[in-house]
């Protein structure tokens, strides 16, 4: 009886951990660059970029995640549209485009719902939904910088 709906997901590592955002908030992937440091009490911002005549605020997903993550790890930068514009996170690698059902996805019940949306159970890999307008929403860290 339930509606079975399905959704592109772009499947990114930071470390040795899958993430994936919806493929509509993915703007674009860049090769890193090394984001100019901005002054900011918020620990997982990692400075800013210029991105065709745009500045683009660039954010350290692994810090933000709690992740143990060396510098030498990234490899590509993942601009995402968020409720404001446009934001960039700093990602190992883009593994792919995945096309998951809604059978696939779980919830967390432990989870930051504010950052994680749920988890997509692929064969025997578990990749990490994020939930795109929380990881820069209202009640995030990001506001109260816009805010300055």
């Amino acid at each position: 009886m339930s509606d079975i709906t399905s959704q592109q997901l772009v499947v990114f590592s930071i470390g040795s951990e899958e993430y994936a955002l919806p493929i509509g908030a993915v703007h674009e992937i860049i090769r890193y660059t090394e984001p100019r440091s901005v002054t900011s009490d918020v620990p997982w911002i990692r400075g800013v970029i210029g991105l065709r005549g745009k500045i683009i605020p660039i954010y350290d997903l692994a810090q933000r995640m709690g992740l143990p993550v060396a510098d030498a790890d990234f490899g590509k930068i993942v601009i995402v549209e968020t409720g404001t514009g446009q934001a960039g996170v700093l990602v190992g690698d883009v593994e792919e485009v995945l096309t998951v059902t809604s059978e696939q996805l779980e919830a967390v019940p432990t989870a930051d719902t504010q950052t994680i949306e749920s988890i997509a159970k692929i064969d025997d890999r578990l990749v990490i939904l994020l939930n795109p307008e929380g990881l820069f929403s209202s009640g995030s860290r990001v506001d109260e910088l816009a805010a300055v």
